[in-house]
């Protein structure tokens, strides 16, 4: 394999324009911050790690290399080296566009099969009840819908119908959109909730502000919809962030971090004794629908998986002593 450079100060390993160009490639993409982050960081270890080589010498054995590292002395998750191999692809193919070819050989990580963690609904109300404020409504909404905590962060005023009883979740895992119940025991709370979070977006709007974050698309097609009530996220930040690139001072959704914090702090209050976290209340979700004899195919829908054998893993954890099997230790005499 060749280790030549291309000339130019531009084409060399170091130039941070690699890095740049990952990012905007994703992002004309519409790939979400999240992956945007994620894919930038794994190329950029792609590269220290080839450090002597400019990518465009690097083909498929240093792909395989680096990724076998990452298994073999990194002992990364199955699921971290998958996302590597993923970035790099994407990096191949839109950034220097010189798609891979079918990489073999490849050590994999191991894939640990693991139950998800479930609460009982009587753990689940335990947990709710220790919870308060916004943090105690947001946990309702993602045991109530199933949704992940980000997508339920990111709902936005327009996504909540309140007469059909309706959340669309946008831009899912997978960047699909689907639409999930709005609890019944949820209206009235969230009513009051949005009540007063449209008394601080009138309060922004006074002082110049009340601009929030709209899909790349939209907010070229209606640059001033970033101000509609409708628009607003129903769990806004506490403050206003600058956005780097346009200026704009803009209020973004609450972070995860204080809803990952609240529950941490509210199971230990529990004295539950599991390791439950936000996550656990959509796993404790889909696992009470299946017990309450719901279609494995509708919670597959509610929860937006693509493909049913994710959703069939609740099956193993339902209260039914080993699958409804009745211990020979139970038998009657």
């Amino acid at each position: 394999m060749s280790s030549a450079r291309p000339s130019g100060e531009s084409e060399r390993r170091g130039d941070p324009g690699l890095k740049l160009r990952t990012r905007n490639a994703l992002r004309s993409r519409h790939y979400s911050p999240k992956t945007v982050k994620a894919y930038t960081h794994w190329v950029e270890r792609y590269l220290q790690f080839h450090a002597a080589t400019h990518p465009r010498f690097l083909r498929e054995t240093a792909v395989n290399e680096f990724l076998t590292h990452l298994a073999v002395k990194e002992k990364v998750a199955a699921s971290t080296q998958n996302q590597a191999l993923a970035a790099l692809l994407f990096f191949y193919q839109h950034v220097l566009d010189q798609p891979l070819d079918r990489i073999e050989g490849v050590v994999r990580a191991r894939r640990p099969t693991r139950l998800p963690v479930v609460m009982t609904r009587a753990e689940v109300r335990r947990v709710i009840g220790a919870l308060h404020g916004v943090p105690q409504l947001v946990c309702m909404l993602l045991y109530g819908t199933g949704m992940r905590l980000n997508e339920g962060l990111s709902v936005r005023v327009k996504d909540l119908d309140f007469d059909r009883r309706e959340i669309i979740v946008r831009d899912g895992k997978g960047a699909r959109d689907r639409v999930t119940m709005l609890p019944q025991s949820l209206i009235d709370p969230l009513s009051g909730h949005l009540r007063d979070v449209r008394r601080k977006h009138g309060r922004d709007l006074a002082a110049g502000l009340g601009r929030v974050p709209m899909p790349t698309a939209l907010a070229r097609k209606y640059p001033n919809d970033d101000r509609r009530w409708i628009w607003q996220w129903v769990f806004p930040a506490a403050s206003h962030y600058t956005d780097r690139e346009t200026g704009i001072r803009h209020r973004y959704h609450l972070h995860e971090t204080v809803i990952q914090k609240a529950v941490r702090a509210a199971v230990i209050n529990a004295d539950i004794g599991k390791h439950a976290t936000a996550h656990t209340f959509r796993h404790s979700f889909a696992t009470h629908l299946l017990e309450d004899g719901y279609d494995i195919r509708t919670v597959q829908e509610l929860l937006g998986h693509k493909d049913v054998r994710t959703t069939q893993i609740y099956t193993h954890v339902l209260n039914r002593g080993g699958h409804g099997v009745r211990s020979p230790l139970d038998a009657p005499e």
